[in-house]
């Protein structure tokens, strides 16, 4: 019987810390995108471009600027991390 090689942690693994970094630095950028989104139709529902009416307050409340800028904060988090480094460099 052989035995398998154990795994580098993520620490001495620079590819693999490369990959996780690059991974939540998408994920940032797409949640900054959303919301983007969701605060410009927001906005765009203030103005009555989808037809008469406003917004009801619950949802100005829920999902109108707020979740934009949660969004766009927890976007902006993700996305700023710094690149990896190894112990090599």
């Amino acid at each position: 019987m052989t035995r398998a090689t154990p795994r580098p942690s993520p620490a001495n693994d620079p590819q693999r810390a490369w990959r996780r970094h690059h991974l939540l630095v998408r994920v940032g950028q797409a949640l900054m995108a959303t919301g983007t989104v969701v605060a410009i139709s927001h906005w765009l529902a203030h103005l009555e471009v989808f037809g008469p009416g406003q917004p009801p307050g619950w949802l100005d409340l829920v999902a109108g600027y707020p979740t934009g800028a949660l969004l766009l904060i927890a976007g902006a988090i993700l996305a700023g991390r710094r690149r990896p480094t190894t112990k090599n460099n």
